[in-house]
């Protein structure tokens, strides 16, 4: 056993997993949690889009030994099911590769199963219902309330790592400290988001495809659906909050929630027999993207997690990203363990350029999935990008497939080269420089030498800056 001690602050996600790790490598380890003890209540509706477990986040849950557990949870969606207005559908494959494939994954189920895989360990101790006020940043205490007595209690630490998500109170305490310098950002889209449901059959079947994840893109508003073990299908309808004709503000009776839903997406309404109980039931919550640094102070705090880069759901990376926080934190710590500064340092400079790339292609692929996904150009690309992998698996990987099924790629290059090769297809397409007398090899090699011309003029206009 070591001899410092671990103090974790939020115990979702990220925090259950980071203390599941730390303890195997032998730390004592304090989870605290504001909120109840998840596996000993009842789930709110409405709080949580449901979670797509891709490569990134399997390796995190790999490298603490619990993915084959996690594995039982999943399930595998294949690519994007695209409704339009009229009830017709067509599956955009994600990958053109046979084994590639996301999967859908219950937020508390996940959470649930960490917690229990850390609870067995015997050198973590988790407190529920305690909230943290402050933190004595230099010498890795915490103050908490007691949500159950009323009082507030300190609990030490050799370190202190914050990962207590978005709303994160040792973020808060950083930026409030005046020792050091820390920057802070905060950039809300203008739409927010409502949880929905599409209730299994009567007997616990599925009333739609369950192998995939199912989008009606509108342009300024969208609708996706993603499947559960119960038969069910967790529903989220992203709008604005207001200045247009359907948004939040104006959707105040049932009976405009079905004429807009009868409207906009009426195969979907056949299907949500609740729907109009449930959008009131349920609360609206806002969508954002968080970042700041640096992320630790005096080698004894560290930011981790949403805590440090809170991104907006649309590529389905958040708890990916999360988990290979870990996975990074891991690398970093065997290499320079017993310094636990060098270690904080080490670890952001490795990491904080990949959070802020994933950070931007999320916000680009929001406005992707409700604006494009349907157009006749943007399938072109598609269909071509699944031909070449299919025909090219080790030759090419769209944008996507670069993000989401390859580890060992950072998310930073993914986004630089992904663009590259987007931009490229859509140009060719847009020139008409692909002939019905090409073969998908000439057409493979059109677009490679386009993407590295791309490349190098973007790495030419680095330099120069």
């Amino acid at each position: 056993m070591k001899n410092d001690k671990i103090l974790i602050i939020g115990a979702g996600l990220c925090g259950s997993l980071l203390a599941l790790r730390m303890a195997q490598r032998g730390y004592a380890v304090t989870l605290v949690e504001k909120r109840p003890d998840l596996r000993k209540v009842t789930q709110d509706a409405g709080r949580s889009i449901n979670l797509a477990l891709s490569d990134r986040g399997l390796r995190g849950l790999r490298l603490a030994g619990v993915e084959a557990e996690a594995k039982k949870l999943c399930i595998p969606m294949y690519g994007r099911m695209i409704h339009d207005v009229q009830g017709n559908t067509f599956l955009s494959k994600y990958s053109g590769r046979q084994n590639e494939y996301i999967n859908s994954i219950s937020r508390p189920g996940l959470n649930m199963l960490l917690l229990d895989a850390a609870e067995k360990m015997p050198n973590v101790s988790i407190i529920f219902n305690h909230g943290c006020k402050s933190v004595d940043l230099e010498h890795a205490s915490a103050v908490f309330k007691d949500y159950k007595t009323g009082r507030e209690i300190s609990y030490q630490g050799d370190v202190i790592i914050g990962t207590d998500g978005a709303g994160s109170a040792v973020r808060k305490s950083m930026f409030q400290h005046k020792k050091f310098l820390f920057s802070f950002s905060q950039q809300w889209l203008t739409h927010g988001y409502k949880e929905l449901e599409i209730p299994a059959t009567k007997e616990g079947g599925y009333r739609t495809d369950k192998g995939a994840l199912h989008i009606w893109p509108r342009g300024e508003d969208m609708l996706i659906a993603l499947p559960n073990l119960d038969g069910s299908f967790t529903v989220t309808l992203f709008a604005p909050y207001e200045n247009s004709e359907y948004c939040f503000k104006n959707l105040t009776t049932q009976e405009n929630v079905i004429a807009y839903f009868s409207k906009e997406f009426p195969d979907a309404l056949a299907l949500m027999p609740r729907l109009g109980e449930e959008f009131f039931q349920n609360p609206t919550g806002p969508l954002g993207t968080i970042k700041c640094s640096p992320w630790s102070c005096y080698g004894k705090t560290l930011l981790l997690g949403d805590a440090a880069h809170a991104i907006v759901p649309f590529y389905g990376q958040g708890m990916n990203a999360s988990f290979e926080d870990v996975v990074v934190f891991d690398e970093i710590l065997t290499a320079h363990e017993g310094d636990w500064d060098r270690v904080f340092k080490e670890y952001e400079k490795a990491r904080k350029k990949d959070t802020d790339a994933i950070a931007d292609l999320a916000v680009d692929n929001f406005h992707e999935m409700k604006e494009h996904t349907a157009s006749p150009l943007f399938q072109q690309k598609r269909k071509l990008e699944t031909a070449f992998e299919a025909e090219f698996p080790n030759d090419y990987y769209s944008k996507y497939s670069l993000v989401t099924f390859n580890e060992n790629i950072s998310y930073e290059d993914a986004m630089k080269k992904g663009r590259a090769q987007d931009k490229a297809i859509l140009n060719l397409l847009d020139d008409g420089k692909f002939t019905e007398q090409m073969t998908l090899e000439e057409k493979l090699t059109l677009v490679t030498k386009e993407t590295n011309d791309i490349l190098h003029d973007d790495a030419v206009v680095r330099n120069l800056k």
